[in-house]
């Protein structure tokens, strides 16, 4: 592949539980800037990027691709094997990119199979690849890792995410039967990944030390390994050869349960440094060990990879393949495209697309046999549904539907019909609208309502930018922050937009609102605004350019066909944000002028509101934050209704 440099380079991070390994991809498979960080060495993981970030010779990054050793479902990544937690939206906003990939690492691994090069990969034993068949990969390092990849067409690939690794241990010898029993005295539940792994050599070594009378000395792996190799310690040897052969019962049990005729992969931390020792072993001699399916495992060829930057290539590549579906496919969110899709669509199709938008979270987690059980179809229709929206594949379409689901929700919403009577369209208008406002403050991002107030508060000026139906919003804005004393100004007619672009400055903060965030006329502002050094507010869909290109995005996701009616809840969703906006920068402030909220909100207002500080005095401390205000607001709200 010619290497074509990037224009803007990409960040590349491979994070397990005790590394956190980060390159800067400067083109197609040429990484740099190569770090590898302790992660008990950072808080948390924005504390880790953070830090490699302030390394790197380039301002700013785009675009990021993570693989990491845990199950990825969603937003929310909890790290199974370390403490780290986060929300993928939240990061992509506090890191400033436009776009960011969070995958199980490897799924990652796997995406890089096709590309290895012969050099890039160690045969053990015999066996020959079927061409074009499933890839079967596994790997021991912190946990257990396993993964597949099953042909997809002419070249393409569908990445398996599954937890294979904690699959139950099957003892196939006298010594393993002991391994077992003695970790049965401390583990409920004996997977594979409890002795494939770094804890679980040390396990290993444990039950071999109790099984021979041996003293146990309380070795690490690492200590274990290089006693075994180097040092030719009996019992050390005896644990890595265990700990090969129950390598070989994982990798049998994955070829036969996945059809793997392309060949079983082994990465991870541990086998490649074992090198020659583990090609010795008892591994291959295991894995060909199947009764009745001898013949057909001695068919199937296994690979020590031992590429450096394996985990890289593959996140870069799912990487790819995410910016190269957001160019041909930019249209708002995979739900958002699942409800307009949804009239052409076969009837089988339309049973998937209503399964997936009314439990949207199920159908990121389900396996393609539930999810066809669940919408009374075949598993061929779910993928004919997945191919529908323009994904290659279930895998594709759960990657998509994973970053829709960061910002984007269905909501409740009841048709008005001409039979209505006027109390039943009363009722349906204002429960549509009702459903949509408690949508949004569900997803409501205290930290960048946070950041957005604090943005304004310090700001010499405040510029809104609007055009159309949501033009009253900005002028709405302008108004309240001018009755605080703010100095504001809103924009809403194009030509008079590109003027006021002109004349930003640093110290001016631009709030752009748009319902769809994908107006042309506002994406010059927002890229004339940091050319001048001005900080853009976007109040504005999730998953859009504006999103993207601001600073600060405060997100409002809903839909309406703004061909045959006018945006109206859109409106009002916008309208609540500013004042959400007005009310954390009034409490910020300890301003008198606060905007007319009705006797409960001017209530928990007072009583939020920081100590008035004494006259000539410039309050000193941060006050109440605008979320907290937000939370006090509504909760008192509720206790007085």
């Amino acid at each position: 592949m010619p290497e074509t440099a990037y224009a803007h380079p990409r960040l590349i991070a491979d994070i397990g539980g005790t590394f956190a390994r980060f390159a800067l991809e400067v083109a197609p498979g040429a990484f740099e800037q190569k770090l590898s960080m302790r992660c008990a060495e950072y808080a948390d993981f924005h504390a880790a990027v953070t830090a490699y970030l302030a390394r790197l010779p380039v301002k700013r990054i785009r675009d990021a691709a993570v693989a990491i050793a845990n199950p990825v479902a969603g937003d929310s990544v909890q790290m199974t094997n370390y403490h780290w937690h986060f929300s993928i939206e939240e990061m992509r906003q506090r890191l400033r990119l436009d776009n960011l990939v969070v995958v199980n690492d490897f799924t990652a691994l796997a995406m890089a199979l096709p590309g290895l090069l012969p050099h890039q990969r160690r045969q053990v034993g015999g066996g020959t690849p079927t061409p074009r068949s499933v890839l079967g990969v596994l790997g021991a390092g912190s946990g257990l890792g396993v993964s597949g990849l099953i042909p997809d067409g002419e070249n393409g690939w569908i990445a398996l995410g599954t937890e294979g690794g904690h699959a139950s241990f099957s003892p196939r010898d006298a010594r393993e039967v002991a391994i077992l029993e003695y970790a049965w005295k401390h583990l409920p539940h004996v997977s594979f990944e409890r002795l494939l792994s770094g804890p679980g050599i040390e396990l290993i070594y444990r039950a071999l030390a109790d099984a021979s009378g041996v003293a146990d000395q309380g070795l690490n792996a690492p200590d274990i390994t290089h006693r075994a190799l180097v040092g030719h310690d009996p019992l050390c040897l005896e644990v890595i050869e265990a700990f090969c052969t129950i390598l070989g019962t994982a990798a049998a049990n994955l070829a036969v349960t996945q059809g793997a005729l392309g060949g079983i992969y082994i990465g991870g931390g541990i086998v490649p440094r074992l090198g020659a020792h583990f090609d010795r072993s008892g591994f291959r001699a295991r894995f060909e060990d199947k009764g009745r399916f001898s013949d057909y495992m001695r068919a199937i060829p296994t690979y020590v990879i031992t590429a450096e930057d394996v985990t890289f290539m593959g996140a870069s590549e799912i990487l790819r393949a995410q910016l190269g579906g957001l160019e041909t496919a930019e249209a708002a969110t995979i739900l958002n495209q699942i409800q307009r899709a949804r009239p052409s669509l076969s009837p089988a199709e339309q049973r998937v697309a209503d399964l997936v938008l009314k439990h949207p979270r199920s159908a990121l987690n389900d396996p393609i046999a539930t999810l066809a059980k669940a919408a009374e179809v075949s598993q061929p229709t779910v993928i004919r549904f997945c191919r529908s929206l323009g994904c290659k594949g279930l895998s594709d379409f759960k990657l998509r539907l994973a970053s829709g689901l960061s910002g984007t929700m269905p909501i409740t919403h009841a048709q008005v019909t001409g039979a209505d009577s006027s109390l039943e369209v009363g009722d349906k208008v204002l429960g549509n609208t009702a459903s949509a406002i408690l949508q949004v403050r569900d997803h409501l991002n205290r930290e960048t309502i946070d950041q957005a107030v604090r943005l304004v508060v310090d700001a010499e000026r405040v510029e809104f930018y609007a055009v159309g139906h949501f033009g009253s919003v900005a002028d709405d804005a302008q108004f309240k922050l001018l009755r605080m004393g703010v100095s504001a100004a809103a924009y809403t007619v194009p030509r008079l937009q590109v003027l006021a672009a002109d004349l930003l400055r640093p110290g001016v903060v631009a709030i752009v609102i748009s319902g769809s965030g994908r107006i042309d006329e506002l994406i010059e502002v927002v890229d004339k605004a940091h050319e001048r050094g001005s900080v853009v507010i976007a109040i504005t869909a999730s998953q859009s350019p504006l999103a993207r290109k601001a600073d600060v995005a405060l997100i409002v996701d809903h839909v309406e066909d703004t061909a045959n009616q006018l945006p109206m809840i859109s409106r009002i969703l916008h309208l609540l944000m500013i004042d959400i906006l007005v009310v954390g920068v009034s409490l910020r402030r300890g301003n008198t002028a606060l905007p007319q909220l009705g006797n409960a909100a001017t209530i928990a207002l007072d009583e939020a509101r920081p100590e008035k500080p004494k006259q000539g005095a410039r309050p000193t401390g941060p006050g109440v934050s605008s979320a907290g205000a937000l939370a006090h607001l509504t909760s008192h709200s509720r206790s007085r209704s």
